[in-house]
């Protein structure tokens, strides 16, 4: 299961001032920790930053290579902060991400064929964010075709269904399984992908739908998500459901996370 540490966005309080000053040490210490806490890739957006994006976004990638030894996702929604940023990525970096919007597939395609880095392949087109299953494993589909076709190996290829709010509608979560499912038993090799707090938007007690989520989307083949792996309840859920799912051959990282004290 692949880890994506969400921590180092600008979105979130105290993050933004630590870039906007440069405040190395925060910043090298947020990448640390959460490689320490299971991390395999570090997210970084600074797109709050707005016109300080680009060289917020150079200055913390440079930083986070300088820190820990593992890749880096990229996550902005600007063309030109991801090609400025993708030449100074010192290992196979995340795109994170393109659509089936033609404009912004069409921007961004060059970007991932030069660089060939990973990407994450949103499940959004020029009809907007999708609503049931069937918009995301159609989208899903129109992206894989065209990412393929365009030579991106399918092993490459991060699919995010799109996680949406169930407070606005009770089946929004299912026809995220559901697509997870879908994407995962129609197109060998592809991996599916996603951030766990948008589903939990507007409830109480947002962590505990977000564990029982995650679970239940790694029952379903999901095998790579965005959290923060230094939320020590998640990470332990993730350990134990990997071991349930057969993917932790004779309990091994269980029991090296029981040892370590990572389940609680």
């Amino acid at each position: 299961m692949l880890v994506v540490g969400e921590r180092i966005n600008s979105s979130r309080k105290g993050i933004e001032p630590a870039i906007r000053e440069r405040d190395a040490e925060l910043i090298a210490s947020e990448a640390r920790d959460q490689v320490e806490a299971g991390a395999h890739v570090v997210d970084v957006n600074t797109a709050t930053l707005m016109e300080d994006e680009v060289e917020s976004l150079k200055w913390a990638v440079q930083l986070i290579q300088d820190s820990v030894k593992v890749p880096v996702c990229i996550d902005t929604p600007n063309p030109v902060a991801m090609e400025e940023v993708l030449p100074i990525c010192n290992q196979k970096a995340m795109v994170n991400s393109i659509t089936a919007e033609a404009a912004r597939y069409a921007k961004l395609i060059p970007l991932v064929q030069e660089y060939k880095h990973k990407v994450v392949g949103l499940c959004m087109d020029d009809r907007g964010m999708p609503d049931s299953s069937a918009d995301r494993i159609r989208i899903a589909s129109e992206l894989i075709g065209k990412l393929t076709k365009d030579g991106v190996p399918i092993g490459d290829i991060y699919v995010d269904p799109v996680v949406t709010p169930v407070s606005t509608n009770t089946q929004y979560g299912m026809a995220v399984l559901d697509a997870i499912e879908a994407i995962m038993e129609e197109f060998p090799g592809v991996h599916t992908i996603c951030g766990l707090s948008n589903l939990s938007y507007g409830l109480p007690n947002r962590k505990q739908m977000n564990q029982m989520f995650l679970v239940m989307a790694m029952t379903r083949g999901l095998d790579a998500v965005i959290l923060d792996p230094c939320d020590k309840r998640i990470m332990a859920n993730l350990i134990t459901t990997m071991t349930l799912l057969g993917r932790d051959e004779f309990c091994m990282n269980y029991l090296t996370a029981f040892r370590e004290g990572k389940l609680g």
